[in-house]
């Protein structure tokens, strides 16, 4: 990929090559593109350079002063401001089955409350822990699209009374979450697998944290949280509330001695794997970190033009990101950051990106580049990336600390994704 060589001379470029074709489609409000013989040229922000011109050679170099630079270049443009722990957290253990998933597994469920009143905003927990450990044991962790109640048919699972998008299909009418809406989105999360591996499980709803449409805002964390956290509506955008909610979720880990907090994987899908990203960017206590199909505005490049683009986003969901990321609608050349960047913040901890073969909205390529481009950061710790130039064949994982795989089918979250994640993390935490 190109750094920032003949930078203007490539801006004249690009913007010939976006009027040639928006004259030859000014029917459309909105050009999108999934020929990749259409891709023009664009340039990538080096991680490595400082404001000043000075280069980062040393690990250490990057973590005093380039990573925090960068970080708020994201907060400043994309995702806003995080806001931290709030003081008065607290958490009730309000159910408890030893005898869970025909006795493999251990179900906890937990309200996470934000302040210290009994009438605080909250988050539902869903945990489930192998029944067989003898130890505190590693956990995956990510939030859910549709009420903890979905992930498994398990009936013991509470019933979600927060709002929720309709799907009568899911069982989803009305807003509300029905009894028709357990399990419909297990094929998503393989439990029984993660708990056979000797692994936890533990997600919350992420509507909980902020519902998912343009005025969710007016219910959710950032207007009834930010007295306590010190951050007005306007400072943040639902993805940072989703990810804000993740650390949440690592708060209660850390007081629980079933789970080893400090192999914690944090993973999300589509939209939440947006999330997970920023809130592993920002959040080092994460141990692993796992992006599958998140796409635009998650591990795809935002300057490559194929699929979704930063103006179709903005367009389509203007809630998830913060008013100055529109600025960029049509100009993404311009944006000071790009998703490899917000890779490299993962460093040095282990990173699986992931896409579908199907999924071209989601840029499979771009999110491969992405995680290729991370690579000279990771390399400043010692850490070995994906070892291969060009991608990979179709359900063949390739890479080290940073590892990459494009599966076939379409945009989901599968067993087969599951299995590589568990064998990366087997392998990371020495497992295997």
């Amino acid at each position: 990929m190109l750094y920032k060589y003949g930078l203007i001379a490539y801006s004249f470029c690009f913007v010939l090559f976006f009027a040639s074709v928006q004259m030859s489609a000014s029917a459309q409000d909105i050009l999108i593109n999934q020929d990749e013989s259409k891709v023009p040229p664009y340039i990538l922000p080096d991680p490595l350079v400082r404001a000043d011109g000075k280069r980062i050679t040393s690990s250490q170099q990057w973590l005093q002063y380039q990573r925090s630079v960068m970080l708020k270049l994201f907060a400043d443009n994309v995702y806003g401001r995080m806001p931290g722990k709030p003081k008065n957290m607290w958490f009730k253990v309000y159910s408890i089955d030893s005898n869970a998933l025909q006795g493999k597994a251990i179900r906890k469920q937990v309200t996470i409350f934000f302040n210290s009143t009994a009438s605080a905003p909250s988050m539902d927990l869903l945990l489930y822990l192998p029944r067989s450990a003898k130890k505190p044991v590693p956990v995956f962790i990510g939030l859910n699209f549709y009420g903890n109640q979905t992930i498994h048919a398990d009936s013991g699972i509470h019933l979600s009374t927060r709002w929720v998008m309709n799907d009568e299909k899911l069982g989803l009418v009305n807003n509300v979450a029905t009894g028709a809406s357990r399990g419909k989105d297990a094929s998503k999360w393989a439990v029984e697998e993660v708990i056979n591996r000797g692994y936890g499980l533990a997600t919350a709803y992420y509507g909980d944290l902020e519902p998912d449409h343009p005025d969710g805002w007016k219910t959710g964390v950032r207007t009834t949280m930010k007295r306590e956290l010190s951050i007005n509506e306007n400072e943040w955008g639902a993805i940072g509330a989703w990810a804000w909610g993740l650390s949440r979720i690592m708060d209660y880990l850390e007081t629980d001695a079933a789970v080893d907090a400090k192999k914690v994987v944090i993973t999300g899908h589509s939209r939440l794997g947006k999330a997970c990203l920023w809130a592993a960017a920002n959040d080092q206590r994460f141990a692993i970190v796992v992006s599958n199909n998140s796409g635009e505005g998650g591990a795809a490049l935002s300057k490559r033009w194929f699929g979704e683009t930063i103006e179709k986003i903005n367009t389509s969901f203007p809630h998830w990101f913060v008013a100055a990321y529109k600025q960029y609608n049509k100009h993404p050349e311009l944006l000071p950051v790009d998703q490899h960047i917000l890779l490299a913040l993962i460093a040095p901890r282990p990173l699986y990106v992931a896409s579908a073969a199907e999924d071209l909205w989601a840029d499979p390529k771009g999110e491969f580049l992405s995680a290729k481009n991370a690579e000279p950061v990771y390399a400043l710790f010692g850490k070995r990336g994906l070892g291969v130039t060009e991608m990979p064949a179709v359900d063949q994982p390739v890479g080290e600390t940073i590892r990459y795989h494009i599966r076939t089918g379409k945009h989901d979250f599968t067993l087969y994704d599951w299995q590589q994640y568990l064998d990366f993390a087997d392998k990371q935490f020495g497992k295997e």
